[in-house]
């Protein structure tokens, strides 16, 4: 598909749309693709109702095209079946070159078999209402015929047996559920049909050609008006380490440094220079996409970049209830009908068109139609796409940018943000859950909208062997095959009954649509999983380690960026992503590597943070679950101690606040109690729970102010996400390494990394999670040139060379506090 520089003649773009792909070339004006992805291409929404998706639904009617092949053998022995055809039509200048086969040529009749949930026989103009793309895909066959039949274009396959005059084209519905046919025949209105979906595609490529000549002629400034010490060289290094064979560069630089900055003016180079023909930037957190908005809105001004934040679909919805379902929703229901004349073209046709959540939200109002659908529609038309993990490594997100027509990862240049989650992120996105409770009340439901019977007597099983589950770490063989298989059941069921799902409501249809992904995550050989029972009546899918599917995604973009200030160890980071390393590297190596694919690492320098941190180690208290309680009095009396001396500045009173770090809100209760019982007066405040960004920011802002301890939970958004601590908060402790919960999923993972050896397991699973948050929480206590924090280690196991040696570079010198006199002496200090 060749290169993506403009120096050359040309270039190949590719269009993905599930397993299909049309390649085009802009320079030569020509598209090839497939007559299915010709007939379901659509600027605009599509109609869907929702439902059972990937594998599952691609399966629906093979049974029934199986069947009606061997029926028509009986009936036409010369019949034939899955025929090649393809030939080239021009259009509007454009030459596009079709192919595709047809599932029956029958004496002079091509057919095309369509498998349909609804019940048959349907009013046909309704399944003209509902299928247009099954029409269009077969009248696409018969213009192709046409034009080969008189010669009007050379080359191209024919049938075996040429039919002797226009042949007649059928279209044969089949109820996946009962078998039940119906046959329409096509009219010459529908080969007309043909070229308006031409001039669509036309109008497509026309836009692709704007936004390659925009980003060609691309302007921006840097991101940096003046440069911070450690930034004079990062462009080079950005380039030269993010270069063949290297396609994933893992880059760490401390919070301050300006990672967005620095890498956003790295993209847009590579872009107007032809590198890459589009930029997607994941983070987690909707704080981290604001600010790359904001970034890319001050370095573009005045230019034409196009970009989009994209906010999930939640987020979108206007409807008085979050529904999913098209015939349960007006906003959904015939939204495609309804898309030519709204006006919402506007959103892609007008890079200058504000397209902020609220006037997606009133111009989707406006319109009847659901402002998800405009984002959905204006992405392909965006240089930049800014989002979520999940859009990219969710399975059930990812088609949001995989199904947009011009999207080819190889000529895509990913940055993730934030990456030391990726490995968590992936493997969450790819668990579920289900219940005893939501199998029952789904039983009930269908029960009462007189469903098939065959899909109440499967789900009341599964519903008997839900309710028979008790809290295991794991299930048995036996049982985990019996689940296998009703899954399996459930969702070849589910993909081929008719139902009505806007009277089910989006609840009900939703646990019903799971069932295809437990199926498929259950066949899943990328994934490495755990089946087990947390509470009674509910079985946990878990998936404990995603490497695998992540390193796949990762292997088909052009390149890779995948950015943090805690990604070390690097070779750990790598093993989690997919990435392979030789073994004799396992323990560790900051070169480029080549597994699945090439890596480099890039570590920012940082001269102004050489000195920052003072750092001490608290080896009087053992902070382990089983000896915490013994040392409750002595962390209380050490933070009074850590406050008196962040109190006075050069010998002056001056109260601030201190931050103290633990690794859960169960240990900052204790000790806050512990606190309070030995009578202590300082203003002590916990985070508070479930709140949103903007009120924990003002919690922050609130309480440097007003109180003197603030108590936060080592990898919560307060640790990792809110950016106020820096040159604010000078005296900081934390309280124990944050080792993850010892549960069923850590005890399966640990066995999952048994091979690497006990010491490298327990390392793996437990140390290095655990360090990554008490970095990401000190490494925002020194964000800028000047700013200084004295950090309290306060667990003995800190000094321990295991822990240690996960600790930030800026923390690995330190003090250790054996006695109350050394602590009073560091503090003084």
């Amino acid at each position: 598909m060749g290169t993506d520089r403009f120096t050359l003649p040309f270039r190949v773009f590719r269009v993905f749309r599930g397993s299909r792909r049309m390649e085009f070339s802009l320079a030569n004006r020509t598209a090839s693709l497939s007559v299915g992805e010709f007939a379901n291409f659509a600027l605009g929404p599509h109609e869907s109702g929702g439902g059972p998706s990937g594998l599952w639904r691609a399966q629906l009617g093979q049974h029934w095209h199986n069947e009606l092949q061997i029926r028509t053998q009986a009936e036409a022995p010369a019949a034939q079946f899955e025929v090649v055809i393809d030939g080239r039509l021009t259009h509007r200048g454009w030459t596009f070159h079709l192919n595709g086969r047809i599932d029956q040529l029958v004496g002079d009749t091509f057919r095309e078999i369509k498998s349909v949930t609804r019940p048959l026989p349907a009013d046909e103009a309704t399944l003209r209402a509902d299928y247009p793309p099954y029409f269009l895909q077969l009248a696409a066959y018969l213009v192709l015929f046409a034009v080969r039949r008189h010669g009007q274009t050379p080359g191209g396959q024919q049938p075996a047996t040429v039919p002797r005059s226009h042949p007649k084209a059928e279209l044969i519905f089949v109820e996946a559920g009962s078998g039940l046919s119906q046959t329409i025949t096509l009219t010459p209105f529908d080969e007309a049909l043909v070229h308006h979906q031409l001039d669509a595609i036309v109008e497509f490529l026309t836009l692709r050609q704007r936004a390659t000549e925009r980003r060609r002629s691309l302007t921006f400034h840097p991101a940096f008006a003046t440069l911070r010490p450690g930034q004079e060289t990062i462009q080079a290094d950005l380039a030269s380490s993010l270069s063949p064979p290297a396609s994933v560069l893992f880059f760490e630089a401390p919070t301050g440094y300006g990672k967005t900055g620095c890498v956003l003016e790295f993209a847009l180079s590579q872009m107007r220079a032809g590198r890459f023909a589009r930029l997607i930037w994941l983070t987690g957190k909707s704080t981290g996409q604001l600010q790359v908005v904001r970034t890319l809105e001050q370095m573009t001004a005045g230019s034409r970049l196009a970009f989009w934040q994209v906010r999930n679909k939640a987020e979108h919805c206007v409807n008085h209830t979050f529904h999913c379902v098209r015939d349960g929703c007006n906003y959904l229901r015939d939204c495609a009908e309804r898309w030519p004349g709204s006006g919402l073209a506007k959103f892609y046709l007008d890079d200058a068109q504000p397209h902020d959540l609220a006037t997606l939200r009133q111009a989707g109002r406006d319109a009847l139609i659901c402002p998800y659908e405009i984002t959905r529609t204006a992405l392909a038309f965006n240089d930049v796409w800014i989002g979520d993990f999940n859009y990219v490594f969710a399975p059930d997100n990812r088609g949001l940018f995989y199904e947009q027509p011009g999207f080819d990862p190889a000529e895509t240049l990913l940055v993730i943000d934030e990456a030391h989650n990726l490995p968590s992120r992936t493997a969450d996105a790819h668990s579920h859950s289900a219940s005893q409770n939501d199998a029952h009340t789904l039983l009930a439901e269908l029960d009462h909208l007189r469903a098939p019977s065959p899909l109440l007597l499967a789900l009341e099983e599964w519903t008997r062997l839900l309710a028979s589950l008790q809290p295991a770490d794991s299930l048995d063989p036996t049982l985990e095959a019996e689940v296998h298989d009703t899954v399996v059941k459930l969702a070849d069921l589910v993909a081929t009954q008719p139902l009505d799902y806007a009277a089910l409501g989006p609840h009900h249809a939703e646990t019903l649509w799971q069932f295809a992904a437990l199926a498929e995550f259950l066949d899943d050989s990328k994934l490495t999983k755990l089946l087990w029972v947390p509470r009674a009546g509910e079985l946990s899918f878990t998936c404990i380690d995603a490497a695998a599917s992540i390193g796949e995604t990762l292997k088909a973009y052009g390149g890779a960026i995948l950015m943090s200030a805690t990604l070390q160890p690097y070779d750990t980071l790598a093993a989690a992503c997919g990435i392979e390393v030789e073994p004799d590297l396992r323990a560790g190596s900051a070169r480029p590597e080549v597994g699945l694919h090439s890596f480099a690492t890039l570590s920012a320098p940082t001269p102004w943070r050489a000195g920052a941190y003072d750092v001490a180690v608290d080896v009087r208290v053992d902070t382990t679950f089983k000896q915490r309680a013994s040392y409750y009095g002595t962390t209380a009396a050490t933070i009074e101690s850590l406050h008196a001396a962040a109190s006075v500045v050069g010998g002056v009173p001056s109260p601030r606040a201190v931050a103290v770090f633990f690794p859960s809100y169960a240990y900052a209760e204790s000790v806050q109690r512990a606190l309070d019982n030995s009578g202590s007066v300082l203003r002590v405040t916990l985070q508070p729970r479930g709140t949103d960004l903007a009120a924990q920011a003002a919690w922050v802002e609130e309480n440097l102010a007003l109180a003197d301890v603030l108590f936060l939970v080592l990898g919560s958004s307060f640790a990792e996400g809110i950016d106020l601590l820096g040159g604010r908060v000078t005296h900081a402790m934390v309280v124990g390494p944050a080792l993850p919960e010892v549960n069923a999923i850590q005890k399966a993972r640990l066995a999952a990394f048994n091979e690497l050896g006990r010491d490298a397991a327990f390392r793996r699973v437990y140390q290095i999670p655990g360090l990554q948050k008490v970095n990401q929480a000190l490494g925002r206590l020194v964000r800028a040139p000047g700013q200084h924090a004295k950090v309290l280690l306060h667990c003995r196991r800190f000094a321990e060379i295991s822990y240690a040696s996960l600790l930030a570079a800026d923390y690995q010198q330190y003090q250790e506090i054996a006695s109350e006199s050394d602590l009073r002496e560091w503090l003084g200090a």
